[in-house]
């Protein structure tokens, strides 16, 4: 496996003298890393485009490539990396260290002591922070999709329970979202380019539009067991719903007896500056069942489903399982890292960081206005919407030392690690400066890059 070097490779005389120009250069088509990439590119699934680098260490908030660049990570690994990389921080090395040398899985056929340790805290931490105040158990399962897949089926079951005829069993979610990519949370994902090459989708989901209360009520009826929102719409285009398009969610929920599903995979657990995103809302407009993932594992495969006792009656044994859901490395790692990311003073660090890119997003706005559009977002899940393509700016950035992702249309997407601190954000906002003022005077300098977005939307 390839280690940092600090050895420079060989290059032509033009990536010699882009070298000298840039202080992260992509490593070139004659350089060890492509070397690595080229060998086993032919033994990998292509499902990802991704850039040279070679990422092989992380401490803080910064990553190495294989050829001893530094980056500013302003991605934490699509929102997950909420905490510092595990590989040098004593603090997550040390518990999933002596776990990975006790027990690391016994199956959900027998008692463990972390999967109840764990479901315990995240439901009394939830309470106390002010989340969904009907929160009362616990599904644990390995991904983000996987705790999706559990709420869509939950639902279907209350809908089953509460209709036995089986005539509710629509699910309601909406354009922009970004639920997964197996086939229930796909079917819940209306985007046309990711659902066509496995269509037919699952049937029964209808999609309306966020933020529109004035269609709720045609689109939430008696045939409907549940609706499957996110707060804020990440991979879409950090798109915030209002509170009063929430609210009337719930309302109509209520009314027809849906059962209201919020999807924080990516905007919840403190990326908001709260543990959770729906905690500004009153608690009449809170949900049924509320998803996670991503950031409570910090790296580590794991999600979790969180229901209310009322849902919780419907799921019997046997309704749904997993084989390595729960098991004790995940749920003791995931254990720990609840404990710091439900942390106020972490929460209020969050909220700083947010003003001081809203700040320099600002300056970024009047410098130039025919460029950035918008900003968008709340905590550290913020987008910067751009009239152009805004892949020169990622590029440009990245050659420079600084890691940024796209989202729904034209928009540049932070989500940085939330221990991220003053001085990062603006060596991390000073070089993004530098890589616009080359982007948006001089593109035709940089070559664009491809892959940097989880779900790029239909036609791009």
């Amino acid at each position: 496996m390839a280690v940092p070097t600090a050895s420079p490779p060989e290059h032509s005389g033009h990536e010699i003298m882009k070298e000298a120009s840039l202080p992260n250069p992509d490593p070139p088509s004659d350089s060890p890393t492509a070397a690595q990439l080229n060998e086993h590119a032919p033994y990998m699934v292509a499902t990802y485009v991704r850039p040279p680098p070679l990422m092989v260490k992380g401490e803080g908030c910064y990553l190495w490539d294989a050829e001893n660049r530094r980056y500013l990570d302003f991605t934490a690994g699509l929102a997950v990396n909420a905490l510092d990389f595990i590989p040098n921080s004593t603090a997550l090395a040390d518990p999933s260290t002596e776990q990975a040398r006790t027990l690391v899985h016994t199956s959900n056929l027998y008692h463990s002591p972390w999967i109840g340790e764990l479901s315990k805290q995240i439901v009394t931490k939830t309470h106390a922070a002010g989340g969904m105040h009907a929160a009362s158990k616990v599904f644990t399962c390995n991904s983000g999709t996987e705790a999706n897949e559990a709420a869509i089926k939950f639902a279907r079951k209350v809908g089953k329970t509460r209709t036995p005829s089986g005539d509710r069993h629509e699910i309601v979610s909406f354009h922009n979202s970004f639920h997964g990519r197996t086939m229930g949370a796909l079917s819940a994902t209306p985007n046309p380019k990711y659902q066509k090459p496995f269509s037919p989708m699952i049937p029964g989901f209808k999609y309306g539009n966020y933020n529109d209360e004035s269609s709720i009520n045609d689109l939430v009826n008696e045939k409907t067991c549940g609706v499957i929102v996110e707060p804020i719409q990440g991979e879409g285009g950090v798109n915030v719903a209002t509170s009063s398009f929430l609210q009337a969610l719930r309302a109509r929920c209520n009314e027809v007896g849906a059962v209201l599903i919020y999807d924080e995979i990516q905007c919840g657990l403190g990326r908001t500056g709260q543990l959770w995103a729906h905690q500004f809302l009153p608690q009449s407009a809170h949900p049924d069942i509320l998803t996670t993932a991503k950031a409570l594992g910090n790296g580590f495969p794991i999600g979790a489903t969180i229901v209310s006792e009322d849902v919780a009656q419907c799921v019997v044994t046997g309704d749904h399982g997993t084989t390595f859901g729960g098991n004790p490395l995940a749920c003791r790692l995931a254990h720990y890292i609840m404990s710091r990311l439900s942390d106020p003073d972490l929460h209020s660090s969050v909220r700083a960081m947010e003003q001081l890119f809203r700040q320099r997003f600002a300056k970024f706005q009047a410098t130039y206005p025919d460029h950035v559009t918008e900003i968008r977002g709340r905590g550290l899940i913020l987008g910067l919407q751009l009239a152009v393509d805004p892949t020169p700016v990622v590029t440009a950035a990245r050659e420079r030392g600084v890691l940024i992702i796209t989202c729904g249309k034209n928009t540049l997407r932070f989500v940085p690690p939330l221990i991220i601190s003053a001085d990062e954000v603006e060596e991390g906002l000073a070089i993004l400066e530098q890589a616009m003022a080359v982007a948006f005077e001089h593109p035709q300098k940089i070559a664009g890059t491809k892959g940097q977005q989880e779900m790029a939307p239909a036609g791009r």
